[in-house]
Parts: structure tokens; sequence; C-alpha cells
């Protein structure tokens, strides 16, 4: 059987749904809802569900507790786990953005400082040191829009979907730092030992997500996809 790991969530509902429209599940209640098992047997599809935090999957499948999950891009970008990344599901659609204050986003001492809150520490280091902007980063794990608010930080680095949450706390976005969408990500050795259910997996959720932007490319090993956001970067 495959392992599959899943976020908690919101992530977790449109993920199940794509699994369905696959054909892997027929009944997604319990699997989608808010029971509290961690561990969803289908034998029929030959496939063991876990439920865990989004934070939790790339080391689940980095550390071959699951052979393949589904997590945000965002996630991806600040774990750096060494997984496969074959796909990229199209759901789940946000951005990482830098917000402030209405009329506080230009620093007139961009000497000192600037002291940012965020719950992604490792993306937003690399965004300031990128533009030679000191920062002073305040790591939250919620709530990181009050951070301005109460004048805990300066400037917050989170993920945005609509806007709305900014807009209710009087704070607008200065600059877009990446977009994110859930991607599959593989085991390096499960895609080994594991190779054909994993690759009808990749197809199968291919030919059902809206990802269809993605690229499969040849990679270090035979097999791997790259998409073409990832090549880019590279």
């Amino acid at each position: 059987m495959l392992t599959i790991a899943l976020s908690k969530g919101k992530l977790s509902e449109s993920a199940v749904e794509i699994f369905r429209r696959a054909g892997y599940v027929k009944e997604v209640d319990g699997l989608a809802g808010e029971s509290r098992r961690l561990v969803f047997e289908c034998r029929a599809a030959g496939i063991t569900f876990l439920i865990v935090r989004p934070s939790d999957v790339p080391t689940y499948v980095e550390y071959g507790g699951a052979d393949a999950g589904i997590v945000g891009k965002d996630v991806l970008m600040e774990h750096d786990a060494d997984v496969y990344e074959p796909l990229d599901l199209g759901i789940g659609a946000c951005r990482i953005s830098v917000a402030a204050l209405k009329g506080e986003g230009v620093r007139s001492r961009l000497s000192s400082k600037v002291c940012v809150a965020t719950k992604y520490p490792k993306i937003t280091e690399r965004f300031f040191n990128q533009r030679g902007v000191p920062v002073e980063i305040i790591k939250l794990y919620g709530s990181i829009e009050l951070a301005p608010v109460v004048g805990l930080a300066d400037w917050i680095v989170d993920v945005v979907e609509t806007g709305n949450t900014l807009k209710a706390h009087d704070l607008v976005e200065l600059e877009v730092i990446a977009h994110s969408t859930a991607r599959l990500i593989v085991n390096r050795a499960s895609f080994r030992l594991k190779h054909r259910p994993l690759r009808e997996l990749i197809e199968r959720l291919r030919v059902v997500s809206k990802g269809r932007k993605a690229v499969c490319e040849a990679g270090p090993l035979p097999g791997e996809c790259i998409n073409r956001e990832k090549a880019a970067r590279a």
C-alpha cells in the first residue's frame, strides 16, 4: 500500500476531492470531515492516508513515514525538504506577502533593522537578505496580523488568500514574495521501490488536477519530475 500524508485544515478537503475524482476514494465522509482519526485505510485503493500538521508533511515524506504527501509550496519553501516535487495540483492558491499598517510601508531609516513578524523565518530572511535590508525576525505561530497592530513588529510576512484579513486589521500588502499552490511530493526511496503505483498516482492526479501548467522534465534520477517554476528559479 501507498502511505500518503495530507495536511489538516482547509487543504485536506480539496486534496481528498482530487483523490475522489481520480478514483482512489469513493466515500470521503470522515476523511475530509472533523473526525479525530489520524489514519484512514482505503484498502480497495491500496492507500493509507495520514492526517498531519501542514508543517509536518514534508518531514513525514522526507524520512519515509509516508511515501507521498500533499502540501503547500509555502511550506516546502520554508522547510527545504529533500523530496521529489512532481506535480502542482493547482489547489490552495495563495501568496506569501510582506504587509504593514497603512502609511507604514516606507521606512525612513533603512540602515536600522526592520522588525518582521512571521511564521516563515527562512523565507523572510532570504527575501530581505537578497535586498540588503537588515531585519529582526520574530517567529509567531498564528495571528500574525496582530503584530503591527500592537507594536510588536513593523512588518509581517504571511500567507494571503483574499486579503480580507489584512483589510480588517488596516494592513496593506507591500510586496509579494512568492505564489503558492498545493504540491504532490514523493519520498525519494519510495519512488524507486514503489515506482509503478507512484507513477500511476502522479498521472491520475495530473489528469484531474487544476495545475495543468506543471511539466515533467528529466531529473537527476529516472522519472523525477520538476515543474517549470522550480526549473526557472534554478
